[in-house]
């Protein structure tokens, strides 16, 4: 296991990271989800010792991450949305004060990188489109050899066709399987094309943390008429009504003993957005 995390707590005065647990194996990618506020940047910057955790501990390839802290960042690239700091320094610049901070620096691969990227070295941060930016960062991130690489929204914001250039590459990226990814983001359509695994957190705590393909199989969408809503109304997880009738989220083995209603195979955005309904129904109608 490349990445374990135990019983994370972090606590502010309107907030609580409260026992935050989950794996992350070699060679896969974990997809981190849950709306934005429910804890996914506190966790990372937690599991990081970017903030103090009140509780839990964190291990990185079998040691403390905390209490070897500096030997195991130097195999975790971290990478917060696109790369926003010294913006009027060149390419070139940057990478010679980054390098000196990792031994394991390979300069074949960064260059390597830059020519795949299409990134001239002689351009300015602020002269990257947001998409360049972002690959800019993990050019950098990659370079020092990194296991583990810690994605904070990094396709937020992108195009389309920018998006599915960078899932191809982090696809490419766990091919050897000795390289991991801890993905966090809220566009849930990335991850239905990338992620091994799912872990979803809300308020604070997880709800679940399996495979990608045991966290859909345990929902179905189902649809029926007005009148058969109050007959299942407490099985629903969530429902939106509508001139026609409503379509709402189950539980797999309730959805299975639903007579009478249509019922679909359930993708991941969709479990999302009626998991986060806040009383878990939509009574207005459509």
């Amino acid at each position: 296991m490349i990445l374990e995390v135990r019983n994370l707590k972090k606590r502010y005065p309107t907030f609580l990271l409260d026992d935050v647990s989950f794996d992350v194996e070699e060679g896969c990618i974990m997809g981190f989800i849950g709306r934005n506020g429910a804890g996914k940047t506190t966790t990372i910057k937690a599991i990081l010792n970017l903030i103090h955790a009140d509780g839990g501990q964190v291990r990185f390839d079998g040691r403390d991450l905390w209490a070897n802290e500096t030997a195991c960042k130097k195999k975790i690239g971290l990478v917060l949305g696109e790369f926003s700091y010294y913006r009027r320094k060149k390419l070139k610049t940057i990478a010679d004060v980054t390098k000196r901070f990792y031994a394991d620096w390979d300069e074949e691969l960064y260059q390597s990188l830059l020519t795949r990227f299409a990134l001239d070295p002689e351009k300015k941060v602020n002269e990257l489109s947001q998409g360049m930016r972002v690959k800019l960062a993990l050019a950098l991130a990659l370079s020092h050899h990194a296991k583990l690489l810690i994605l904070d929204e990094p396709t937020s914001g992108l195009d389309p066709v920018s998006r599915d250039e960078l899932l191809e590459l982090f696809r490419a990226i766990i091919e050897d399987g000795e390289h991991s990814i801890l993905f966090s983001t809220h566009i849930i359509s990335d991850l239905e094309k990338c992620a091994d695994y799912i872990t979803y957190i809300k308020n604070g705590s997880v709800l679940c943390s399996t495979d990608a393909d045991s966290f859909k199989d345990a929902y179905r969408l189902v649809s029926g008429e007005a009148d058969r809503l109050d007959r299942f109304r407490d099985r629903l997880i969530g429902y939106r009504a509508h001139a026609f009738g409503f379509t709402g989220l189950m539980r797999a083995e309730n959805a299975d003993a639903a007579e009478g209603l249509k019922v679909a195979p359930a993708d991941m955005e969709s479990i999302m957005i009626y998991t986060e309904k806040e009383d878990g129904h939509e009574r207005a109608a459509e």
